[in-house]
């Protein structure tokens, strides 16, 4: 097996050979102070060929969920982001802010309307996405930089490099005509200079999710889809999405770790995956198909789960990769 092949291959099988229990009983030997350098300096030693591998890789962080609401998860975020661009790596953050939307648009007594796990948007919502966004924008980029790094936000208005036109839904019946949902947008082309210029200068892009019309009209655009499509313009090595799920669950409720892009196709197909997940799994989906090596969908309620998934070999969501890169069965753990 060569060098990039067993990086990945305990993601899908079990080893009964690496040496945890030595490890353990070595532990337990030690004093509570020894023991804690220990396992420190294991972590590290476990994430040195994970380091050496994505060297100067490209990284697309999908960050929403808990992740951007509890203030302990968001310092561990920021630290995290921080973390992978001083050992050599190229986080870009898109961001959502789906929650922080809804509470605003609620306390304006606005009802939030979803159709295919779409948000509808009208001028007044879109005035709220645009403020929301804007404030969770300023935020994160803050916290990058209060622990280290150099952050620049972004929205895809900024240079015009995120390429927008209006989204209509098929129906789902064969009479009706499109679903017409506002202010949506579908991107039509993402301009990658804008982006390759800060990350030569070594700033980490942090994107708000707002796409331009050809008329200059700005749209709405689902932060998934914004994520998985930049990722395929950059030919990143991982597409990372954050959420408030463990990762693919199958129909038991058990946790699916590896996955291949047929075997995700399955899963659509037998309603396994739904609802809101439909958009984030097929950017996941369709970003392995064109070019990205492996999509991850984590639980980003798990403090530091961005270096769990990027830097350890068991990580702590589900990782996709398309039917050429990945052969081997489904593990549910």
């Amino acid at each position: 097996m060569d060098a990039e092949a067993s990086v990945g291959a305990s993601r899908f099988r079990y080893n009964p050979g690496r040496p945890r229990l030595d490890l353990q009983q070595t532990l337990s030997a030690m004093p509570i102070d020894a023991v804690n350098a220990a396992v420190k300096a294991h972590i590290l030693a476990e994430a040195l060929p994970y380091i050496q591998r994505f060297h100067d890789k490209t990284i697309i962080i999908k960050y929403g969920g808990n992740a951007m609401t509890e203030a302990s998860l968001k310092a561990g975020f920021a630290r995290d982001v921080v973390m992978l661009k001083l050992v050599g790596m190229n986080p870009v953050i898109v961001h959502g802010g789906g929650p922080q939307i809804g509470d605003l648009l609620k306390k304006m007594g606005i009802e939030s309307e979803f159709r295919q796990g779409m948000r509808v948007t009208d001028e007044r919502v879109m005035n709220v996405v645009e403020m929301v966004l804007g404030e969770l924008n300023q935020e994160i980029v803050g916290l990058i930089n209060q622990h280290g790094g150099k952050a620049v936000g972004l929205t895809g208005q900024d240079g015009a490099f995120i390429h927008a036109r209006k989204m209509l839904l098929k129906s789902a019946s064969t009479d009706d005509g499109p679903i017409d949902i506002g202010l949506v947008g579908e991107i039509e082309r993402i301009d990658a200079e804008l982006i390759n210029l800060l990350d030569s200068r070594d700033f980490i892009p942090v994107i708000a999710p707002i796409g331009v019309g050809r008329d200059g009209e700005a749209y709405n655009i689902n932060a998934d889809l914004v994520a998985g499509k930049l990722a395929e313009t950059l030919l990143a090595e991982k597409l990372v999405l954050m959420t408030n799920t463990p990762g693919v669950l199958d129909k038991n409720g058990n946790l699916l770790t590896g996955l291949s892009a047929s075997q995700i196709e399955a899963l659509f197909a037998d309603g396994t995956i739904h609802g809101g997940m439909l958009p984030k799994i097929g950017s996941a989906l369709d970003a392995v198909k064109n070019g990205v090596r492996s999509s991850h969908i984590i639980d980003g309620r798990v403090e530091h789960a961005l270096l769990l998934e990027v830097l350890t070999n068991e990580g702590v969501g589900t990782m996709i990769r398309s039917d050429v890169d990945d052969s081997r069965d489904v593990r549910v753990r």
